[in-house]
């Protein structure tokens, strides 16, 4: 008799994934209460649509939700919300979780749709913005957080299943990954921070000793986001750096575009 190596396969990775996976407690509820959901177990989306063109979140100022922003109480164990992302970074492993959850309300009182670029988190205030790097393969993604969880020892966020697609952990289930938050400001916290801010910065993209590559890498990123360059050269090393930038909430704009599209290294020059 032929063995189908193919349907073996397909069961041993549903069987990690389930596993690894946000599974049966997951997404308790905060209040503790019983799931709502009809799915005993978490799985893969039985007809999923090509969510390989699916975009990252694109970060804005949104006024916290008034829904799952207060401190909560999950199978016994409490948990704090923060007042405010601002500066928060974490590192931890990262699961994913699909059709149990699918077109169920989140925390936030939104409608999950794993096909989006969303995320929980336990204690980020909803909604927020988040960069998240998977440290085995360097892939980074936006995600919106909207909803808690997950509720497992050692895990630090739950991504949607189009999230977990572009950072390449669909089938393993779980990844290590480090969490950034982009916190946009609102326009009046924007308005008194640029009254104070009266210095120029810049944001240093790459650094080679190949001078030719620097000035081709400049024009071609000056065109790209419509700002002008400088090099600075030192002991035969050149330094492109993206500027002058006015306002400061304008260059972490810019940083997290530039970081997002390639190049993750860049950072504002001291």
């Amino acid at each position: 008799m032929a063995i189908n190596y193919r349907f073996i396969l397909l069961i041993i990775f549903s069987s990690i994934f389930l596993i690894s996976c946000s599974s049966n407690d997951a997404k308790t509820s905060p209040s503790g209460k019983k799931s709502r959901y009809q799915m005993a177990n978490d799985r893969y989306p039985d007809d999923a649509p090509d969510v390989s063109l699916v975009k990252n979140a694109q970060p804005k100022y949104e006024p916290y939700s008034r829904q799952g922003n207060r401190d909560y109480t999950v199978l016994g164990k409490s948990y704090k919300v923060l007042d405010s992302g601002k500066g928060f970074k974490e590192q931890g492993n990262a699961s994913w979780y699909g059709s149990k959850f699918h077109g169920h309300l989140t925390s936030s009182g939104e409608t999950y749709d794993m096909y989006t670029m969303s995320a929980a988190h336990k204690n980020l205030p909803i909604p927020s913005y988040v960069k998240v790097t998977n440290l085995d393969n360097n892939k980074q993604i936006i995600v919106r957080v909207n909803d808690r969880g997950p509720f497992h020892h050692g895990r630090v966020i739950d991504l949607s299943y189009a999230a977990a697609y572009h950072l390449g952990m669909l089938a393993k289930g779980t990844a290590k990954v480090a969490l950034e938050t982009i916190y946009i400001p609102s326009a009046e916290a924007r308005a008194i921070s640029d009254l104070t801010d009266n210095e120029n910065h810049f944001i240093q993209v790459a650094a080679s000793q190949n001078i030719l590559s620097i000035n081709m890498l400049a024009k071609q990123l000056e065109t790209q986001y419509a700002v002008t360059s400088r090099v600075t050269s030192i002991n035969g090393m050149h330094r492109l750096q993206l500027g002058p930038i006015r306002q400061i909430h304008l260059t972490n704009e810019l940083l997290d575009r530039i970081q997002s599209n390639g190049y993750p290294q860049s950072f504002i020059v001291p």
